[in-house]
């Protein structure tokens, strides 16, 4: 495992000088791509190489709305999307006992329909999962793979971590709020969770996600991705021996105040991957994108693209 080192000092701007999300998606296009299984809504712009970015559980494509153009700009067809269940991509069909392995057959689907052979992936929390599964599963397909905040369903044999505030059950009991009763006070507090401090959500991300859970077809998806009505489940699929497959180039993403799992839990998974790199990003929760934007863009660019030529390996 290797501690990866940015290639240059990054400023961040104050987050206050970031405009609206409508207004930093001008110049991009949404569109929704017809796959041979599923229907995709991606956000997208650049050209150049592929990278796909996976929002976590419960969001959407908005995730990435501070990054499009500064990747695009550094050699990326960037394509930002809404993950299977999520937004305005395919519901069906649901399974909770395939959904990852659904997941991942969805996100071959869209580089397909594409038209690329592989691509490089960046996903955050639930978005990781899904990359780390990819990974696993269509390892032909992979560029260089960025698992941000999350990782594997793997059953690890450390588990003297040390814990941070908002695990456990935090999370699970605020996403069920935000769609059981979904209102602009739970849903910010729900969102308010993936940042470092409160102020650092906007007000307008909050009604973007609550106008998202006003669909039928997303309000209803949303109940059955967090299991409400069931017992929550989240079981280990690998163990730590299996991780030693894993073939992609990958980085592990962290964040100082990521709530529950710490820096030393990235660095523990980073540490089982074959070649695997790690970032822990200062000052930032759950969120680094939304956070601190430009160090986020910058930590892929030095990751995947090296010396900005290297290209793929």
């Amino acid at each position: 495992m290797e501690i990866l080192k940015l290639s240059k000092r990054v400023t961040c701007k104050p987050l206050d000088e970031w405009r609206s999300v409508a207004t930093e998606l001008l110049g991009t296009q949404i569109r929704i791509v017809q796959g041979k299984r599923w229907r995709h809504r991606v956000i997208e712009c650049g050209d150049g190489e592929p990278l796909i970015l996976i929002h976590g559980i419960g969001g959407h494509a908005e995730t990435y709305a501070r990054n499009m153009h500064n990747l695009a700009a550094n050699g990326f067809h960037v394509y930002a999307i809404d993950a299977l269940y999520h937004g305005f991509t395919d519901k069906e069909p649901y399974s909770d006992e395939q959904r990852w392995d659904l997941q991942v057959d969805a996100l071959a689907d869209l580089i397909d329909a594409l038209g690329h052979t592989w691509a490089h992936i960046e996903g955050e929390s639930m978005g990781a999962m899904i990359t780390f599964e990819f990974g696993m599963k269509y390892p032909q397909m992979c560029g260089r793979l960025v698992m941000n905040t999350g990782f594997g369903l793997v059953n690890l044999k450390k588990t003297d971590f040390r814990e941070q505030p908002g695990g456990g059950s935090a999370l699970q009991d605020l996403s069920v709020r935000s769609v059981v009763s979904p209102a602009f006070a739970t849903v910010r507090q729900r969102m308010e969770w993936l940042v470092a401090s409160p102020d650092r959500m906007t007000d307008e991300m909050v009604e973007i996600r609550l106008r998202l859970y006003s669909f039928p077809e997303i309000y209803e998806s949303m109940q059955k991705v967090y299991w409400i009505g069931k017992e929550w489940r989240w079981t280990p699929r690998w163990e730590e021996e299996d991780v030693q497959k894993f073939r992609p180039e990958a980085l592990i993403f962290w964040t100082e105040h990521n709530p529950g799992q710490g820096p030393d839990y990235g660095e523990y998974v980073a540490g089982l991957i074959p070649g695997a790199k790690f970032y822990n990003m200062a000052d930032a929760a759950h969120w680094p994108q939304w956070e601190k934007p430009e160090e986020h863009d910058q930590v892929l660019i030095d990751f995947i693209k090296p010396g900005q030529g290297e290209g793929r390996r």
